[in-house]
């Protein structure tokens, strides 16, 4: 069964197993706890994730954004965040959502579970009437994961799209 639980104390051991061996930057989302230790990650990251979704000790320049890990059973597969809301480096850059789908599960359509997951998440969360998300040009992979779940490129520049998904009963 697959399913989308946010980041939590009860499953931290999984969670920072996931998040020691999520690469440091990969196609545009980063980590800064690549390689943390058990003690820091529950001392530090899982605390810090915990705090961004409820918008405290942001970073400046941060808005508040949830952390979501993607399971297969007893498995984490994936790692997804939801931005509560846009900022201008948000809006026209990397916007709502950025995920993360780890190698061994990948063209197995996690990430494409993971978003529709993640999309009926941000429905309650996001004001905005549409979820903005960016993907790398050199990535179709993810880009066909956005366009499975309804999305739209509106734009690009010369290294990513810039896709649009509705977010239903938002600002109409």
């Amino acid at each position: 069964m697959i399913c989308l639980k946010k980041a939590n104390p009860e499953d931290l051991e999984k969670e920072w197993l996931f998040v020691r061996e999520m690469p440091e930057n990969e196609n545009g989302l980063t980590n800064a706890w690549h390689g943390v230790s058990r003690e820091d990650f529950e001392n530090e990251a899982l605390p810090s994730m915990l705090k961004f979704a409820e918008g405290r000790e942001l970073p400046e320049g941060y808005v508040p954004e949830t952390f979501f890990f993607l399971w297969r059973d007893d498995e984490i597969v994936g790692q997804f965040r939801i931005r509560h809301y846009l900022c201008e480096s948000l809006r026209t850059g990397a916007g709502h959502i950025g995920y993360f789908i780890a190698k061994p599960f990948r063209g197995q359509g996690m990430g494409t579970e993971g978003l529709r997951l993640t999309l009926e998440e941000a429905h309650s969360i996001v004001p905005e009437e549409e979820i903005y998300l960016r993907v790398n040009l050199d990535n179709p992979a993810s880009l066909h994961v956005m366009l499975n779940n309804g999305g739209r490129v509106v734009s690009q520049d010369e290294a990513h799209y810039f896709v649009r998904i509705p977010n239903p009963g938002k600002g109409r």
